[in-house]
């Protein structure tokens, strides 16, 4: 059955006035950003400096020491925002056109939420090649690269190959901010229950690019056991049905050497982490240890409903900003950017992004509670204490350059 169209022009008021009224196309009308100047051109003398015969000289000059691009242009605070459409929020492959209000959105988050100037670009191939020649050729107009909505297992080797060849940040949103988020609201979760991350074991439903990120990332940043699933059930060894990502995740993950479905690896386990979609049957949420943690993000339906989460997990977060502890990346990657702009890192590290999710954390402080494991996205304090603890980090570990 074809999707419910509903009438871009409803908003117009100027045909049909029993059309209902859709604010989503009121708000998207024209679109959510424009460019805009930072310097006046009132008459001959500003245009003289802002264009010829002025601009020759910054040209010049940066043509004679390329460093100075980041001093005279707007490279050093400005992403690209690059998609080619193929697993955009919810809605899956819909192509780089329809993608673009995400990207929009996107963009105006980060201008929000860290200061940072973004540009969307939907790409017109959905070639991994294609995609790496692309967003090369565009790089020395940026400062930085955030993946979005890539669909997996292509957007590991895009982003790898990128990391790989350009000297400038590369970051996977889909995968690393989800990631930053949900350790720092795990950190908080073991801390209100008297316990440390090397005390859990995590059971991840979905192996694409949010569950192997976050399988990776809790891994290296110390938790006691992870686990994965995808639709045929727990990513082990045995399998051999792997695709080669889903092999090496198994190498990694999975230390009690659990085989079979999701709802047998819960049983016992600390932790469930969502990022898959589908529904957990409440026996299998009753089975997992005292104190537990349900981190169920799909949206707009939560793996587990937190009515029924709540029943057993002393903490429950979601992917939903009308529930308590949402999981929501716009913490995450608009104070990593500006942390990582800000000195002019060669690239984001696994070290800078634990320092995203230790600050991230730390803003809870004293108000820690089960309600509140993770902060609002509105919370000043957010992006200045995750742009600091990125910065320090880019220089800890030498990928900074100034």
């Amino acid at each position: 059955m074809a999707a419910e169209i509903v009438n871009p022009r409803s908003d117009a008021g100027t045909d049909g006035a029993d059309e209902p009224f859709d604010p989503a196309f009121a708000l998207h009308r024209g679109g959510k950003m424009a460019v805009q100047a930072t310097v006046p051109v009132r008459d001959k003398d500003d245009l003289s400096l802002a264009y010829t015969p002025g601009v020759a000289k910054v040209c010049s000059a940066i043509a004679e020491q390329p460093e100075l691009v980041h001093d005279y242009t707007w490279t050093s605070n400005v992403v690209a925002v690059v998609t080619d459409g193929t697993a955009v929020l919810g809605l899956g492959d819909i192509g780089p056109s329809a993608s673009l209000p995400v990207m929009e959105g996107k963009a105006i988050l980060f201008k929000q939420f860290g200061g940072v100037d973004a540009v969307p670009l939907a790409l017109a191939t959905t070639s991994v090649d294609e995609i790496v020649e692309t967003v090369k050729r565009l790089a020395p107009s940026f400062g930085g690269v955030n993946l979005e909505d890539i669909s997996a297992p292509r957007c590991f080797e895009i982003e790898r190959r990128l990391q790989d060849e350009l000297d400038i940040p590369v970051f996977h949103d889909d995968q690393h901010g989800t990631a930053v988020v949900t350790l720092a609201a795990l950190r908080n979760a073991a801390k209100l229950t008297n316990r440390t991350l090397g005390d859990l074991r995590a059971v991840i439903s979905g192996a694409g690019a949010a569950g192997v990120a976050i399988a990776k990332f809790l891994l290296e940043a110390g938790i006691g056991d992870v686990s994965v699933a995808d639709r045929k059930g727990i990513v082990s060894r045995d399998r051999d049905d792997l695709t080669p990502v889903k092999r090496e995740l198994a190498e990694l993950t999975n230390k009690a050497n659990i085989s079979g479905s999701l709802e047998s690896a819960l049983s016992g386990a600390d932790v469930f982490i969502g990022v898959s979609g589908g529904t957990v049957p409440e026996p299998a949420v009753a089975s997992m240890a005292p104190n537990s943690f349900v981190f169920a993000m799909a949206n707009p339906n939560p793996e587990v409903h937190p009515d029924v989460a709540h029943k057993y997990a002393a903490v429950v977060a979601t992917g939903r900003s009308d529930f308590p502890n949402q999981i929501n990346n716009v913490l995450a990657f608009p104070g990593i950017f500006a942390g990582a702009l800000q000195v002019r890192a060669s690239r984001i590290t696994e070290g800078m992004k634990i320092a995203a999710a230790d600050a991230l954390a730390a803003v809870v402080g004293d108000e820690l509670s089960a309600e509140y494991v993770i902060p609002s996205p509105f919370d000043e304090r957010v992006a200045p204490a995750v742009t600091a603890a990125v910065a320090a980090a880019a220089r800890a570990e030498g990928v900074a350059r100034r």
